[in-house]
């Protein structure tokens, strides 16, 4: 295989895991989904989940890393996390035999591929998005991103492929059932990005993009077809698709 594959295994508030492919080198991001569904969906797309070579967690929300101690018992592989991310959600932290811990920031290095640590706003311990890159092309994986911070659009311009959180429509987080105090985390500085501004942030800043596949949609304050029309009119001509809170998304390749 030539180049880099990615696959979103599952994308929202009740699991996340996205898969990734280059050079011989495979690795999962986060493990919110329960490891039969791993096995599932990564079998239907002709992937061995007993092949993965390291699991890497964003952060200590229960939707990205609940199933990271079953994945290691199950695949027999490394977990990759923050120091922080370890002690918020993991107690005791020795639960996990093989908990590599590595700094925000960091430059994670698996053969041929490299994995850069972002570090986010988002309201977790120590919470990171990812850049993976392989022989020149460079797959973001921007999730759980707090607010559009200082630098992500200039990230966005190195990308070939990207992961871009959309989580919620303004018009249906102010008129949905939240309380006031969830509605103000949401749209607050730690909280998440909404479809108006991620479709600002690749407007203005994704040209180099081959593709963009739109993340962690909400399931009460967002619908995929109300994302995707949101960033179809901010513009056009980029192939752009909405990850399933259910199910795998289709290969995506760089």
């Amino acid at each position: 295989m030539d180049g880099m594959i990615a696959i979103s295994l599952q994308s929202g508030s009740i699991g996340n895991s996205i898969y990734v492919e280059a050079g011989g080198v495979r690795l999962l991001f986060d493990a919110g989904i329960p490891g039969s569904a791993v096995m599932t969906r990564l079998n239907a797309c002709g992937r061995d989940a007993k092949g993965i070579d390291a699991l890497i967690i964003s952060h200590d929300h229960s939707d990205h890393i609940r199933y990271a101690g079953v994945y290691q018992r199950k695949f027999g592989l490394p977990v990759y996390l923050t120091p922080g991310t370890l002690y918020a959600a993991v107690s005791p932290p020795g639960r996990m035999k093989d908990a590599r811990t590595f700094l925000t920031g960091s430059v994670l290095q698996f053969g041929p591929v490299s994995v850069r640590t972002i570090p986010t706003s988002h309201d977790a311990a120590e919470g990171v998005a990812f850049v993976v890159s392989y022989e020149g092309k460079k797959l973001g994986i921007l999730t759980d991103l707090g607010h559009p911070f200082e630098g992500l659009g200039g990230l966005i311009s190195t990308l070939d492929g990207v992961f871009m959180e959309s989580n919620y429509d303004p018009f249906m987080l102010r008129r949905g059932p939240y309380p006031e105090f969830l509605k103000k985390r949401i749209r607050g500085p730690r909280g998440h990005i909404s479809n108006t501004e991620a479709a600002e942030l690749i407007r203005d800043h994704g040209a180099r993009l081959k593709w963009a596949c739109l993340a962690h949609l909400s399931g009460h304050n967002n619908r995929p077809d109300i994302a995707l029309k949101t960033h179809r009119a901010a513009y056009g001509g980029l192939p752009l698709y909405a990850a399933s809170r259910h199910e795998a998304s289709r290969i995506f390749r760089l």
